[in-house]
């Protein structure tokens, strides 16, 4: 097996394990304080091999012009990267188990409420991120046009109750630094939880990977370029379904 294809390898595994890690932590009602500090410091580790694995990346940073798409993911990764830096100093600012020497780093009600925010903005981030990475990944298997409709409209539909569980869990208060704390249901099922977190993910990843179909399809020549409003019509309908379900069903 070639260097390149072992590196890609492990870069979908660090991308995976991530994925999972940040569920995790959203789960804060069924890890707990304890293991929650663990799963942050292992996030932490992750991120920063992430960084390692794509520094390519950066040394290309400021090298050649920038299209739409190059400058959303651009601009999408350095916010996702800044996100991640807030929300594990201010996590180790209050941190009592996993490296309670540090604790103090900043002041406790500063770091409090900036953590739920930035780990509520990483999570919004790491949906787009995700979600970019999808139009490749359907390349790669070779969807023919009628296999890609039915998935984009199951998707779509999956993002719109994903975006119905975000509104309604409020984390537009917790991103705008609106409440000091998490409001959280500590009754509620593990598997219902995790569950919840996965389907408000898809509808950051369904908002990414749009995106993308339309930032490449701006570059496209004439003669190739695709109906643009596919994936517009797409987010306008998740928008709607979540919009329409918190109306129906607030809470």
């Amino acid at each position: 097996m070639s260097k390149a294809k072992t590196k890609n390898k492990i870069k979908r595994f660090v991308d995976a394990a991530m994925t999972v890690l940040l569920l995790c932590l959203m789960a804060y009602q069924v890890t707990g304080e304890v293991l929650h500090e663990w799963i942050g410091m292992g996030m932490t580790v992750l991120v920063i091999i992430h960084q390692i694995l794509n520094r390519k990346w950066y040394g290309a940073l400021f090298k050649n012009n920038y299209n739409a798409y190059r400058v959303l993911t651009a601009a999408i990764n350095i916010l996702l990267l800044c996100s991640f830096a807030l929300t594990a100093f201010c996590g180790m600012s209050m941190s009592g188990h996993a490296v309670p020497f540090l604790y103090g780093m900043a002041p406790v009600s500063f770091a409090r409420q900036m953590h739920l925010s930035m780990s509520h903005w990483a999570f919004v981030l790491m949906g787009l991120h995700l979600g970019m990475h999808i139009p490749a990944m359907a390349a790669g298997l070779k969807l023919n046009d009628k296999t890609k409709t039915p998935l984009t409209c199951v998707f779509t539909c999956i993002g719109g109750i994903g975006l119905w569980l975000f509104l309604r869990s409020g984390i537009p208060n917790y991103l705008f630094f609106r409440v000091p704390f998490a409001f959280l249901d500590y009754d509620k099922a593990g598997a219902l939880v995790f569950l919840e977190n996965l389907l408000m993910l898809s509808f950051w990843g369904l908002i990414g990977a749009q995106a993308v179909l339309i930032c490449r399809n701006t570059a496209r020549k004439a003669e190739k370029k695709k109906n643009p409003l596919i994936p517009v019509a797409a987010i306008m309908a998740a928008v709607i379904i979540g919009v329409v379900l918190m109306l129906l069903y607030p809470s």
